[in-house]
């Protein structure tokens, strides 16, 4: 995933000797004198993205995606560690690891319709975004998809996950867990929008693994893996 979506970002480093020749002397020896048309690169840049937030989103929404990268797996919720702790000193680790499952496998399940709302934030991006993309931080790419996209995929991520949670049995493992913990003594067990949790965990790991996959493409441009690319990359002067 890392090499081909930090080889699309090879037209961002193109874009930006266009636009700031001044910028980078590393550009200049990498692609020599010759600038692509504004309107060429830009559509690299697009093309790009396009591959960037499609190889984050089949990462995430593939089986595992969330539940083993520990940078992004849903855990119990800060307000319910007190069941946790309070539950598996009764014997019941297996049920809250399972509860644990059943909520990274819905967010698995939600990840892919992100794909097309990033095509069409996408299509939307001009040629001004594209220039701040480029000369942004590390993650401006990222930032930029999430002020364009957040409600659109709160909103898509919801119902599915709501499904999906009483899908793989989470919601029924949440209450049976809760009704547990409450019947122990001097206890009560705190209430959880479990849908709300997770969609929110989801798209803040989605969003967590396109912001680390900008850091690496913004330093390891390697490959071309397009024609548009290696075109550009042609009349760049740096070679076919």
């Amino acid at each position: 995933m890392r090499s081909t979506i930090a080889s699309c970002f090879i037209g961002f480093a193109v874009f930006v000797q266009a636009t700031n020749p001044a910028r980078s002397g590393i550009l200049h020896r990498l692609f020599g004198s010759g600038d692509p048309s504004e309107k060429k690169v830009a559509a690299g840049l697009k093309e790009a993205l396009d591959i960037g937030t499609g190889n984050a989103v089949a990462s995430t929404g593939k089986l595992d995606g969330f539940f083993k990268n520990e940078a992004i797996k849903i855990v119990m919720p800060e307000k319910l560690q007190r069941l946790d702790k309070g539950l598996r000193t009764v014997g019941l680790g297996p049920q809250i690891d399972g509860f644990v499952l059943s909520m990274n496998r819905a967010a698995e399940r939600a990840a892919p319709s992100a794909k097309s709302i990033f095509k069409e934030a996408l299509t939307r991006m001009t040629f001004a975004d594209a220039k701040r993309i480029l000369r942004g931080g590390d993650t401006a790419a990222t930032i930029y998809f999430r002020e364009k996209t957040y409600d659109r995929l709160t909103a898509s991520f919801t119902p599915i996950v709501s499904v999906a949670l009483n899908e793989v049995g989470a919601t029924k493992r949440y209450k049976d867990l809760a009704g547990r913990y409450a019947s122990l003594p001097f206890v009560s067990a705190p209430s959880l929008d479990l849908d709300g949790y997770v969609t929110a965990r989801t798209l803040e790991g989605l969003f967590y693994v396109l912001g680390e996959e900008e850091k690496k493409i913004r330093k390891d441009p390697a490959a071309r893996v397009t024609k548009l690319l290696k075109e550009v990359f042609k009349q760049s002067g740096s070679g076919g």
